[in-house]
């Protein structure tokens, strides 16, 4: 028995119990998942935690009701009690709402889930992020309403249009965004932050910086599928926040058609 507690007291025994309680600590706690952005405008790959604790709790959430624009809005309290059992919690979009300059501007964010995490409480990453304007604003004041949105200034920055949509391509790709994109063969695809502006009123045919825009989407979206697949959609245009957008962007004044003077015989 004097041989046992002699032993106890041992240096090693002491460190070795050490070891055992750094182990139990280091691999039986459980794991905290964190998430980063994916791009610079600071949203695009956040956890739902991440992203209430960077603007507080949403003011409500929303919940699309078909593959159209229609939404019903639930005030938070009533939606984490009762209708946030109901669907998946993915399908919950947290709503913000902001005054800048006289314009109502409403943030609403939609997430993405791992379709191999079945668990009760999964991890909700921001895969778009919409925003909402009313009055629509003409383009050239979005960079003031949006601090997130910071687009290129550069002429040669890819961008494109539609009759109703400008879609901007900002920055490089990262390779992280493809957990968000839903799209088939997304890994051979290289994923780049997007901004798109749409119009509901439709954009004149002469684009100019004073078009109003109603809606705006920070997503992803890969450059190879709108040059490629998309090419007879999506016409490229030159980036709309250059310098240079204006010059190019007027139209030359045709030339006057004189009016044929008549000739009579004498």
């Amino acid at each position: 028995m004097r041989h046992v507690l002699s032993y106890l007291r041992t240096p090693a025994l002491i460190l070795l119990l050490n070891i055992v309680f750094i182990f139990l600590f280091t691999f039986t706690r459980p794991l905290l998942t964190s998430a980063a952005p994916y791009f610079e405008d600071g949203f695009l790959g956040l956890s739902q935690n991440e992203l209430h604790e960077k603007l507080g709790m949403p003011q409500a959430v929303r919940d699309r009701k078909s593959a159209l624009r229609v939404f019903t809005y639930y005030p938070i309290t009533d939606w984490s009690k009762y209708f946030s059992k109901l669907v998946s919690p993915e399908n919950g979009e947290d709503v913000y709402t902001f005054k800048r300059e006289g314009i109502d501007v409403r943030y609403s964010f939609s997430y993405a889930v791992d379709p191999n995490d079945q668990s009760e409480n999964r991890l909700l990453t921001v895969r778009l992020v919409d925003i909402e304007f009313s009055p629509a604003v003409p383009i050239h004041r979005l960079p003031n309403l949006i601090p997130e949105f910071r687009p290129s200034t550069e002429p040669t920055s890819p961008a494109f249009r539609s009759n109703i949509w400008v879609l901007l391509f900002n920055g490089p790709p990262s390779p992280e965004a493809r957990f968000i994109v839903r799209e088939t063969g997304k890994e051979e695809l290289d994923w780049t932050l997007c901004y798109q502006l749409f119009s509901m009123q439709g954009l004149p045919d002469r684009l100019t910086t004073e078009a109003l825009i109603d809606r705006m989407e920070i997503s992803t979206q890969s450059l190879q599928v709108v040059t490629v697949r998309q090419r007879h959609t999506h016409e490229r245009i030159p980036n709309p926040y250059s310098h240079q957008f204006d010059k190019q962007s007027v139209s030359p004044t045709p030339p006057r058609k004189s009016i044929p003077v008549p000739k009579y015989a004498e």
